[in-house]
């Protein structure tokens, strides 16, 4: 009887990477429809019109690069970059800040580099920089969310956002604009903020108003990721960890009232959607456990950091890159030792 050469690892399950993908994108849905309800319709059209753009630049990627088109579609990579990016956007961002946004994301970040598992930077995270620093006005533009004027504030319909997003539909309005409250944090820290009616405003139960049950929605998606096995809780806690202990540091410690309080920090900004969606990353983040603990703990310092002494109020995505340039470092040294090294050396030390 022969025997069956087999190779290496031998256990497995169902599933591809399309599947994970489409995972993720379903997880995303308690934040979008709090995006919708909170922000308006302005973040729904975003993730759509993000989403076609994707798969339009993958479409065109992979026919310069001789691919067929069908195969690497089915992955939905490409439509989950898209979908990161749209909600990242401020929910009235113009259709071609998108457009850049997506184009550079897929076209430059993900097939210049080899396409999906060649990558070194987060793709969503690289296009959201961009239009960042290109386009500052537009991408710091956010609408004051429900209910933020007692009652006073309506947000707009569907025809007025759409005519703002793609301006040919009608004549827009100049702009919509309100500071988010870690940048309101940052203007005024400490007794400020509580003395301030005006800003006080922008502020809801224990976060920012608004965010804060966004940030919850990307929460409930992130555990449920986590509860599937999509990806371990290594990196989204090592993230979380970070900024809870750094924040009550500076606040019970130090005394120091610049460095807004945990909570805050928690449902603010984009804390869960890039904790739960964007360090988990499997081409970009560390591979071994330990290095993924290591990964978050360093990009929950960094964003830490820079939104309480750095120029951007958020700094996920900043905090994201940084660390996709120590990925290396740290996959080479917390690799774990191949079985049965720990006792190879054992028995030489004796000898």
């Amino acid at each position: 009887m022969s025997l069956m050469n087999v190779s290496s690892p031998h256990l497995s399950q169902p599933g591809d990477a399309g599947s994970m993908m489409r995972l993720v994108l379903f997880a995303t849905l308690p934040g979008l429809l709090a995006l919708t309800y909170w922000f308006g319709w302005g973040s729904l059209i975003n993730v759509v019109w993000a989403a076609l753009l994707a798969i339009f630049f993958e479409a065109v990627s992979l026919v310069i690069r001789g691919r067929k088109i069908t195969f690497y579609l089915r992955d939905y990579s490409a439509v989950l970059t898209g979908v990161l990016l749209g909600l990242a956007l401020p929910p009235l961002a113009p259709w071609w800040v998108t457009l850049v946004g997506v184009g550079f994301a897929i076209v430059i970040a993900k097939h210049f580099f080899g396409g999906l598992g060649h990558n070194p930077f987060n793709p969503a995270m690289v296009g959201y920089v961009v239009l960042l620093i290109s386009f500052p006005v537009e991408m710091t533009s956010w609408v004051a969310p429900r209910d933020v004027m007692a009652g006073q504030q309506e947000l707009l319909g569907f025809g007025t956002t759409m005519t703002q997003i793609f301006p040919f539909f009608g004549q827009p309005v100049d702009g919509y604009t309100m500071a988010t409250a870690l940048d309101l944090y940052k203007q005024h820290p400490g007794e400020i903020v509580q003395q301030s009616e005006q800003v006080q405003l922008a502020f809801g139960l224990w976060g920012a108003k608004g965010s804060e049950w966004v940030n919850l929605g990307y929460l409930v998606g992130g555990l449920f990721l986590v509860y599937r096995r999509v990806f371990t809780w290594h990196a989204p806690a090592g993230m979380l960890g970070a900024i809870i202990l750094l924040s009550l540091l500076c606040n019970g410690l130090l005394g120091m009232q610049v460095a807004a309080p945990p909570l805050l920090h928690l449902f603010s900004g984009a804390t869960m959607l890039g904790a739960f969606f964007i360090i988990t990353d499997p081409v970009t983040s560390a591979v071994s456990l330990k290095g993924r603990l290591l990964y978050g703990l360093a990009i929950g310092s960094l964003v830490f950091v820079i939104r309480t002494w750095g120029n951007y109020p958020d700094a996920v995505a900043f905090s994201v890159l940084l660390m996709n340039f120590a990925v290396p470092f740290l996959d080479y040294y917390t690799q774990p030792r191949s079985f049965g090294k720990a006792a190879l050396y054992a028995k030489r030390d004796k000898g």
